[in-house]
């Protein structure tokens, strides 16, 4: 961007340095038109005259049409420069939302925490499929970023249970109890859809387990940390 900076100064300089002599060599120009000896004017003839005022005047046409050509190039390239910032800055900007939207960005926003510990004597554990199940719950509540114990949570995220159960795993990464699935978005919306009466936190306390719901104004999600990659979309 520096060198862009310096690149605009440059050609500005060597652009508007092309107009001032242009315009210098218009009044000098006259000033030989001024200085030219009167005698020589009385002696001359009319033809004469004529071809030297036609030169005069063709001399001055062109230097004139260089100078307006300079001018609308400069005008042309200042144009051109701030509508290429502004693209630069829209890419910019399109960036961004495209890593916030893919999770590559660390992020903070209003939001609520969600607490799961599992009760040994509940009926049934904590599996893959509950926290699968309210993490959609979120989604669908307009959780803008989401984290299981501080793994973010993206499209491509697996939320899955391996070794008969006992063992769950998120983007690849076991993760252990108890859990904690943070999201950020309307703290209103996300606590109402979360402990909605036949929800899956709903179901999770009936079973014994002991689950806790707190809003905050300021809930930091990590970035996803590894490679977003496809095998098979070309």
């Amino acid at each position: 961007m520096e060198a862009k900076k310096q690149n605009k100064i440059t050609l500005t300089i060597i652009l508007g340095m092309a107009c001032l002599v242009l315009v210098t060599v218009m009044f000098m120009q006259f000033k030989i038109v001024n200085q030219t000896d009167i005698n020589e004017l009385e002696v001359m003839r009319e033809d004469e005259l004529r071809t030297e005022l036609a030169s005069w005047k063709a001399k001055y046409t062109e230097a004139d049409a260089q100078y307006q050509e300079r001018q609308q190039k400069l005008e042309e390239y200042n144009q051109n420069e701030e509508s290429q910032e502004q693209t630069e800055q829209l890419v910019q900007n399109e960036l961004k939302q495209v890593d916030l939207i893919l999770g590559k960005t660390d992020v903070e926003g209003e939001g609520i925490v969600i607490k799961l510990q599992e009760v040994s004597t509940a009926e049934a554990g904590i599996t893959a499929d509950n926290l699968n199940m309210i993490v959609n719950t979120l989604k669908e509540a307009g959780a803008e970023a989401i984290s299981i114990n501080e793994e973010r949570i993206i499209n491509m995220t697996d939320i899955v249970s391996v070794n008969e159960g006992t063992i769950t795993r998120v983007n690849q990464q076991r993760i252990l109890k108890p859990y904690t699935i943070k999201a950020i978005g309307n703290q209103n919306y996300l606590e109402g859809a979360i402990l909605a009466n036949g929800g899956e936190v709903d179901n999770l306390e009936k079973l014994g387990h002991q689950i806790s719901v707190e809003k905050y104004n300021k809930v930091e999600i990590p970035k996803y940390n590894k490679e977003i990659s496809s095998k098979y979309i070309k």
